[in-house]
């Protein structure tokens, strides 16, 4: 996997991703449609990330499955907030009869789930909604069936990220690391500054290529973590 990025804002963004995945209960299906994601951040204000909308039948998504329905780059900070917009394309089966499913209409403006999640510049998070199918279907009698959402919220840092600097300063100098086959790069600001951001956990080779005259320089062992910046220090070229 390559992936080469040049973001002179990346040290001040953080990548998030939402996906679904659920808990087993004794009915055919049970199908939701999801039509927006909206989250809330002390940095990010109010926005809609990025959503894959459909109708999704949460007994697909068990025993470990999962599914992404939504990602989005947003500024460091404290994420306070998930919005779950769902549509009326809602239903439950069950002994092969397929029942409407009804849906408080506050489902439709959005089930507001809080996280309070620091993130952090330059790495990766996944949160996962845990939707638990069981407790979330309320049987009303003669054919009728409601939905009300229970929900869990995990979340993990799904990568960690590279920083350093380079002198002499200039910009657009590629800078990569590299695990066996797997590469992630960038290149350095007008100051010298680098981050690589998405980095999975692993020990990398650091490759500094300035152009000539300069020579190129590497490092050994250079440590990330998920959830954390790695910070190289200044390279002297």
């Amino acid at each position: 996997m390559l992936s080469c990025k040049k973001d002179a804002n990346s040290s001040g963004m953080a990548n998030l991703e939402i996906r679904l995945t659920d808990a087993p209960a004794n009915y055919d299906e049970i199908n939701v449609e999801i039509i927006g994601v909206e989250i809330k951040g002390s940095a990010a204000g109010t926005l809609f990330m990025d959503v894959v909308p459909g109708i999704y039948n949460l007994l697909d998504l068990t025993g470990g499955i999962d599914t992404l329905i939504a990602t989005a780059g947003i500024p460091a900070g404290k994420l306070q907030q998930i919005r779950l917009m769902l549509g009326q394309n809602n239903s439950i089966v069950v002994d092969g009869i397929s029942y409407p499913l009804q849906t408080p209409s506050a489902m439709q403006s959005g089930l507001k789930l809080q996280v309070h999640k620091e993130l952090v510049g330059g790495v990766s998070y996944s949160i996962l909604l845990d939707f638990d199918a069981a407790q979330s279907i309320v049987e009303l009698g003669n054919g009728q069936y409601s939905l009300k959402p229970v929900i869990r919220v995990i979340d993990e840092a799904i990568s960690g990220s590279i920083s350093g600097s380079v002198l002499p300063a200039m910009s657009s100098i590629p800078v990569t690391a590299t695990n066996g086959s797997n590469a992630y790069s960038s290149f350095t600001d007008s100051t010298g500054f680098f981050l690589i951001s998405g980095v999975p956990t692993g020990n990398y080779i650091l490759t500094i290529n300035p152009p000539a005259p300069l020579n190129s320089d590497t490092l050994n062992g250079v440590g990330v973590v998920a959830g954390q910046i790695t910070n190289v220090g200044v390279i002297q070229l």
